[in-house]
This record gives C-alpha cells, sequence and structure tokens, in this order.
C-alpha cells in the first residue's frame, strides 16, 4: 500500500514539469513597434529614389535585424519647416500612434534665417506634443552655414541641446556627420546627400534608434 502511493507521489509531481515544458513550447508573440520620421528633404529624399532613401534603408535594417517587429512611417516632407510639422503633427500622432518619433527638422528654418529662438519653441513643442501622446523621442541635430554670423550659427546648434536637455530625450548632435562638406557624397545642388551618402546617414541614425527597440 506505502509502496502505491509513493508511486502517485512521483506521478503528480511530473505534471508541474510537463506543463512547463508544453508552456515553453508555446510561439512567442512580440508587438510591433511604430517608428515616425518627421524631417524635411534629408529624410523625405530629395533628388534620389524613396528606395535609396536612409529612412527605406532604415526598414529593411530593422527586417533584418528584427523580422517583422518594426514597422516605419516616413512623416517627412522636402522643405519641411519646424512650423509646418508642428502644424500637422497632431494628425500625424493620431493616425500613426507611433512607439518613438524621430524629429529631424530645423535645416531649413536656420537657412530661412528665422530667429533661433522661435526655433527652438517649436523643436520644444514638437517634442511634448510627441512624448503627450505616449512616444519615446530622438532629436536629430543640425549645423549650418555661417551666413548669418557665427553668432546665429551657434544659437541655432545650441537650440537642439537645450530641448534635448529640457525634455530628457537622446540628442543625434549632428545627423549629416561625415556627409557634409564632401563634395561625392553631395548633389549638385551642393546641399542634398546623393544616393552614395544614405547608407552613412543611416550608419549615424541608427544607434539612437536602436536603444529604443
Amino acid at each position: 500500500m506505502l509502496k502505491r502511493v509513493q508511486k502517485c507521489k512521483v506521478k503528480i509531481s511530473c505534471v508541474p514539469c510537463v506543463l512547463l515544458l508544453s508552456l515553453s513550447m508555446l510561439p512567442v508573440y512580440v508587438q510591433a513597434k511604430t517608428i515616425m520620421i518627421v524631417g524635411d528633404s534629408l529624410s523625405a529624399g530629395y533628388g534620389i529614389t524613396t528606395q535609396q532613401g536612409w529612412v527605406n534603408l532604415l526598414q529593411k535594417r530593422l527586417d533584418q535585424q528584427y523580422p517583422k517587429q518594426h514597422k516605419v512611417v516616413n512623416a517627412s516632407v522636402s522643405g519641411e519647416t519646424t512650423s509646418g510639422a508642428l502644424a500637422r503633427l497632431p494628425k500625424l500622432l493620431q493616425t500613426h500612434r507611433p512607439d518613438l518619433v524621430v524629429i529631424e527638422l530645423g535645416g531649413n528654418d536656420g537657412l530661412r534665417g528665422q530667429p533661433p529662438k522661435m526655433i527652438e519653441k517649436n523643436l520644444a513643442q514638437l517634442v511634448q506634443k510627441s512624448q503627450q501622446a505616449k512616444a519615446k523621442v530622438v532629436l536629430f541635430g543640425m549645423k549650418i552655414p555661417p551666413n548669418y554670423g557665427t553668432a546665429y550659427s551657434k544659437a541655432f546648434e545650441n537650440n537642439y541641446k537645450t530641448v534635448s536637455q529640457q525634455y530628457k530625450i537622446p540628442l543625434l548632435p549632428f545627423f549629416l556627420e561625415g556627409v557634409a562638406g564632401n563634395k561625392n557624397l553631395i548633389q549638385s545642388d551642393q546641399i542634398h546627400p546623393n544616393a552614395k551618402a544614405q547608407p552613412i546617414l543611416l550608419n549615424n541614425a541608427y544607434p539612437s534608434i536602436q536603444r529604443h527597440l
């Protein structure tokens, strides 16, 4: 009789093991994340095909490293300013509900000589609205030629640092690092990166994006 009881105990103790093994064999589902790029011509792919642009290359790299886990939405518009993006942002956030917003803006504002304080205010509101929509934010910094003087260029560049510190978000100091000033990587207009430059832009951007995935 005692032996029979002991056998029953052995059988019962194995039940959790079998259950645990069965659960471990179930497929694991990872919720896909949406990454929204809000930029200007640098991200819209001015002068090149959509497939050649760094944003499309980003989707391809994510598909390779994280199959079917991430979707990239390119909400960039050539010629876009911080004011224009600020007007478009609420609808973009409502439509796409991004988990991560990448802000690549300000270059056109600077080239037009817009007041640095206005640019800073717009960038801050772009970040704030994105965070209010429960999205994480990455800010891409820019630099401009000293057409309006050294003081203006410095104030322009400091905007990005100020906003990133204020809202505690990651900052890529200079998105065009390794591209700006290289004639082999710039189109004939002497402004926009060509197709050869796009993988470099992707490599510049990717670490800041990947850390949030």
